[in-house]
């Protein structure tokens, strides 16, 4: 009796329509939509503070995309080879806040550890320089890196919005 051999890719039938989805830890199942604890805590503060907020929904063009017309060669991962990039189009350099007041002019974002070759300390300050740009009304923006810094911006928040200021 032979028998034959079947393979199979489990990876492509979770993506398929119908498929089983793909398992998530159980971290990934208590964090829910949020990307790091820190994030759902400030969630929570948020909601038990009466606190309208929308996450990760608004986005800001910080520099609209162009094309580079001139001679450009780039490295490429995994390859040893250069790939020529002349007269192609540059992506544009988005950001999205993690929170955004509803009704309120305020802007969270949660940054807990931020390793030396992260891009966002960049972003942030093109961040700051369109909203400069764009000038009046501004935001009030809070960058809280842990818990006792997510409740003082909660209370911060909460305390600009009964006085008028946001």
């Amino acid at each position: 009796m032979t028998f034959k051999k079947i393979s199979c890719n489990f990876t492509a039938m979770n993506r398929r329509r119908g498929g089983t989805p793909p398992r998530r830890s159980r971290r990934k199942r208590e964090l829910g939509r949020y990307k790091s604890s820190l994030e759902k805590y400030c969630a929570d503060q948020l909601r038990e503070y009466g606190i309208a907020f929308n996450y990760e929904e608004v986005e800001y063009t910080l520099q609209e995309s162009f094309r580079y017309e001139a001679v450009y060669w780039k490295m490429t991962t995994g390859k040893k080879d250069m790939t020529n990039r002349s007269n192609s189009i540059i992506q544009p350099i988005r950001y999205t806040p993690d929170f955004t007041g509803v009704k309120h002019n305020w802007i969270i974002e949660t940054k807990g550890f931020t390793p030396s070759q992260h891009t966002f300390p960049i972003r942030w300050k093109m961040f700051l320089k369109h909203l400069d740009e764009a000038g009046a009304p501004y935001p009030a923006l809070f960058m809280p890196k842990n818990k006792q810094q997510v409740d003082f911006t909660v209370q911060m928040i909460k305390k600009l919005i009964d006085d008028g200021s946001v």
